[in-house]
Formats: structure tokens, sequence, C-alpha cells
């Protein structure tokens, strides 16, 4: 085999037809380029180039050696990239609430690092309205409607808003006359901070879609993150609003109790909104977000 430097040469001088610019391309002298092409053919008793005024021109034999030197380094840097980039971490950022992150995520974050050892996560929360033009992020787990922004960035919808009164089974057990909605109206009740336009359900809404006139909000107590509201419903402090399936595993647990059995449901819910290019990290997230999601809608 001909050394590697000079057949690195003769490729670099043969694409760019210039001893000169082979030589800037690769950091070295036209001299050097020029002796190192000499040498290649005196290896192999016959001249690769033409030598002009104006440049250098492939011999029959240079052509045949030139594609011969080409592909074989176009297959040593497809190879070298794919093992640089397996050694490199992959990172993924996901953006979503402080509700799904705590209840729904976190406790199945670690079947994905299972899948998905290599892959570095950042999740990034937020009570503020999703904005795909300005929060970076590799995947967003939004809550709202599916609007024309989200929609045309191919938004998926993975639960709808559903939504029932929930409390601690201590709290139910010091309150046995609660059997109806309206006997919710003497109870304290835990607020959810509410936005300008409403962005999720209120108690208003909730005691709306019952036939009955909310209390005065001022009698219960309010907050400004769904993870401290349902805190508070654990800690028997009142009666909380609990969206699936935030609340699922709290009932499932015992933590939480719900109080009817007809939730309300709106057509708003949480959407899948993919930001960046479909990386391996992106695609893998994807499909196992969407496969967990289709076992708790089973």
């Amino acid at each position: 085999m001909p050394p590697m430097q000079a057949l690195t040469m003769f490729e670099s001088a043969a694409r760019l037809a210039s001893f000169t610019a082979a030589a800037r391309e690769l950091g070295s002298t036209q001299p050097a380029v020029s002796q190192r092409v000499v040498q290649l053919e005196e290896a192999l008793g016959v001249p690769l180039f033409e030598r002009g005024h104006r440049g250098v021109t492939l011999t029959e034999d240079g052509v045949r050696l030139f594609e011969a030197v080409r592909n074989a380094l176009d297959t040593i840097r497809v190879a070298t990239a794919e093992i640089r980039a397996r050694r490199t971490p992959q990172t993924l950022t996901l953006s979503t609430d402080f509700g799904f992150a705590t209840y729904w995520l976190m406790p199945r974050l670690s079947q994905f690092k299972a899948l998905m050892p290599d892959v570095d996560v950042k999740i990034i929360t937020s009570q503020s309205v999703f904005d795909p033009s300005h929060d970076q992020a590799d995947i967003a787990i939004a809550f709202g409607d599916e609007d024309a922004d989200l929609s045309a960035r191919g938004a998926l919808k993975l639960f709808p808003e559903r939504v029932t009164p929930v409390c601690s089974p201590v709290f139910l057990a010091a309150h046995p006359q609660l059997r109806t909605p309206s006997d919710l109206l003497s109870l304290p009740l835990l607020h959810l901070e509410p936005t300008q336009p409403a962005r999720w359900l209120s108690w208003a809404d909730w005691f709306a879609a019952q036939g009955l006139d909310a209390p005065a909000a001022h009698r219960g107590i309010t907050f400004n993150s769904f993870t401290l509201v349902a805190h508070a419903a654990i800690m028997g402090q009142g009666v909380a609003l609990g969206w699936a399936p935030l609340v699922d595993e709290l009932l499932a647990t015992g933590q939480l109790v719900e109080l009817f059995d007809t939730p309300v449901v709106t057509e708003r819910g949480y959407l899948l909104v993919t930001q960046r290019a479909a990386t391996l990290a992106v695609s893998a997230f994807r499909q196992w977000l969407l496969c967990e999601c289709g076992r708790d809608a089973e």
C-alpha cells in the first residue's frame, strides 16, 4: 500500500485540480504536495497527472486511482463520524408544566433512561403558555388548546382535560355529609391560580357544569402550581380539582380519593409538540411517550 499521506495529498490535488489548492486545504506547502505525488507516481511507475500552466489534470491511471482513493476515504470518514457520534452524549431537552413533570413523567422517567442510558435528559418546567417560536426544547408536552400554530407543528393530543374533585381519605372521613356536588359549596376548596384567557378548568367552570353557582374564591386557598394544590389536598386542607392522568397514581395508592364518578371533559388537554429535527433521542422519546400514554388510556 502507498503511504496514506501520499494518497490523501493525491486525492486533494486531483479533486481540486491544483497542487497549490491542495496544499492550502491540507495546511501544507505546494512543494510538499508535489513531492508526495511524484513519490506516488514513482512507486506506481506511471504518471498520475499531466502538468500545465493552469493546473493539473488526471491521466487515465490517475482517474482510476482517484476514484478508488475517494471511495476509500469517504468510507473512512463515514465510519469515523459514526464512531464519534456514538461517543458523543446525546441530549434531549423537554419542556412541560410542574404537574405533568412531577406526577406523570418523573415516576416513569427511569423506564426511558433504561431504554436510552446514553441520553442526557434535561427537563424545563413552567406554568407559562408554551411558545413554539421562542421556547428552546426538543420536545414539549404542553397543556392547552390545539391552536393553529401548534397544529401546524404536528401537535398530537396525549390526554383530554378530564377533571373531577378529589380529597384525602382523612378529609372525606371528617366530612361524611359530602355526597353531592352541592355539598362542596360549604367546604374549603383548593384553587389553581387562573390565567387570562383561561387555560384550564376552574372551580367556577366545574360548578357551572353541575348547574350550580360557585362559592367565592376567597373562601379557599389558591396556589400557582398544581403540585402545591395536590400536596395540599393530600395534607387534608380541602378539596381540589384533580386532572387525569396527573392524579391517577395518587388515587391508585390511596393518597387521594375521587368524590364523584362523573368527570368534566373539555376540548383542551396535554399536547405533544416536537420542536427539533427527529434525532435518535427525540424519535426514541416520542415513541416511548406515545406507548406509555396508550397504556394509560387503556
